[in-house]
């Protein structure tokens, strides 16, 4: 009796822990997407908070039965942003290939911008900066 006492004690409390951390996740979920949400006003918001600490389970349930249709689609509006974001601060920092250097400067050549002589120094420039440095000399 003693094993089979422990055994189903083991079981349950397993439950409860799975339950406790599904909940907790569901919680973080949607206070989350009440951060995220543009269209719901900051006293709706409000509301909705004060709720979710008083009276966490029943709160959760009823924002994801209500406004769990959206979560989805705000959860990748705000990723895809992101992304954006990312993609744009990379693209800045990475800056250009020497056959992109080259093509402006010939675009501005031809545009009568700059002199051959520039055009022929930003190429030397832009095909200078791609040539691996030389190796020192042996002593």
């Amino acid at each position: 009796m003693d094993f089979w006492y422990t055994f189903w004690a083991v079981i349950w409390y397993g439950l409860l822990i799975s339950a406790l951390i599904a909940s907790l996740m569901a919680l973080f979920s949607v206070l989350a997407d009440l951060v995220r949400d543009r269209s719901l006003s900051g006293w709706y918001k409000a509301i909705w908070v004060f709720f979710l600490v008083f009276v966490p389970f029943l709160t959760t349930f009823v924002y994801l039965i209500a406004r769990g249709r959206g979560m989805a689609d705000r959860s990748a509006e705000s990723a895809q942003r992101q992304k954006d974001a990312a993609d744009g601060y990379i693209r800045t920092v990475a800056g250009t290939s020497p056959s992109d250097e080259i093509a402006k400067a010939r675009a501005l050549l031809d545009a009568g911008t700059i002199t051959a002589a520039e055009f022929d120094a930003i190429k030397a420039n832009a095909v200078g900066s791609t040539r691996a440095a030389p190796a020192p000399a042996a002593a």
